[in-house]
C-alpha cells in the first residue's frame, strides 16, 4: 500500500493503518530501535510505541515522507528509552560510543537559551550534513542518525573499518570547524 493511502487510514482512524504501517515499515523501524537499544524485545516495544505515537500525533499537515516521519519517532522513543536505562550508569554499545564521538563537537546545555541554541545548532548541523558529498553524508547518517556499528557501515559501503573510522573522524573535525566558524562552539 502506498504512503498516501496509509496516511488516509490514519486520518480515518482506521486501525488497518497500524497493520499496513507494520507491514511496510516494521523492519525499518525495528532496525533503528535495535541499533539504539541492542535488545530485540526493547526494540519491539519501541516500535509499538512508534505506532501509537503516529496514531496519536499524525500532523495536520501530513508527513511528506512517511518513512522519515516514522523513523524520527522511532529514534526519539528509542533514545529516550536508552537514556532512561542508562541515567545512573555509563553504558557500552554503539549508542554510547556514537554519542561520545559527536560530543567532541556538539555543545550541551538545558536552559531556555540553550534550547534556542540547540534549535539553531540543529539547523546548522542539518545544513552541514546536506552539503556533504553523497557517500560521506550516507556514512555520517548511518553512524549518527541510525547508530549503525562501524563494521556494518564498512560492509554496506565496501570499505575497511579503518576507512570508515577515519572518514567519520574527518567529518567530525570539519563539523566542529564549521560550527566554530558559525559561532556555535568556541
Amino acid at each position: 500500500m502506498d504512503d498516501e493511502r496509509i496516511i488516509d487510514l490514519y486520518w480515518a482512524r482506521d486501525e488497518r493503518a497500524l497493520e499496513e504501517t507494520e507491514r511496510k515499515y516494521g523492519g525499518y523501524c525495528h532496525t533503528i530501535a535495535r541499533n539504539i537499544l541492542s535488545d530485540g524485545e526493547d526494540a519491539r516495544e519501541c516500535v509499538n510505541d512508534t505506532w501509537l505515537g503516529a496514531w496519536n500525533a499524525m500532523p495536520e499537515d501530513r508527513p511528506r515522507r512517511l518513512a522519515v516521519y516514522l523513523g524520527t519517532i522511532t529514534r526519539r522513543v528509542a533514545l529516550n528509552r536508552w537514556k532512561a536505562a542508562h541515567t545512573a550508569k555509563r553504558g557500552g554499545g554503539e549508542t554510547a560510543l556514537a554519542v561520545e564521538e559527536l560530543s567532541e563537537c556538539i555543545p550541551g546545555g538545558r536552559s531556555a537559551e540553550a534550547c534556542l541554541e540547540a534549535a539553531e545548532l540543529g539547523r546548522t548541523v542539518e545544513g552541514f550534513v546536506r552539503a556533504l558529498p553523497d557517500v560521506e553524508r550516507q556514512v555520517f547518517l548511518c553512524r549518527y542518525w541510525y547508530l549503525d556499528p562501524v563494521a556494518d557501515i564498512a560492509r554496506r559501503f565496501g570499505f575497511s573499518q579503518s576507512k570508515v573510522k577515519s572518514m567519520l573522524a574527518r567529518t567530525r573535525q570539519r563539523l566542529w570547524a564549521y560550527l566554530r566558524k558559525e559561532g556555535l562552539v568556541s
